[in-house]
């Protein structure tokens, strides 16, 4: 598990943010997308995936969250 947090950006995008990686993604889609069930499998625009447990969406918000696959490099 690791800590990330979540944020909005300008255009509304969502940013994923690892403080220890130095790793900020923008999430390209989610398993849930609704603001009352949010999270599930999270792909990010590098092609990691990783897993938020569902919870109504609230940005920002630094949360727990695990790495279910690594992208391609």
């Amino acid at each position: 598990m690791a800590k990330v947090m979540l944020r909005e950006n300008d255009d509304g995008k969502v940013l994923f943010y690892v403080a220890k990686k130095d790793m900020e993604e923008i999430i390209e889609s989610l398993e849930f997308d609704a603001d009352e069930k949010w999270g599930g499998n999270v792909n990010l625009t590098n092609g990691d995936v990783w897993y938020i447990k569902p919870a109504p969406k609230k940005l920002p918000e630094e949360l727990n969250a695990k790495l279910v696959s690594r992208g391609e490099d």
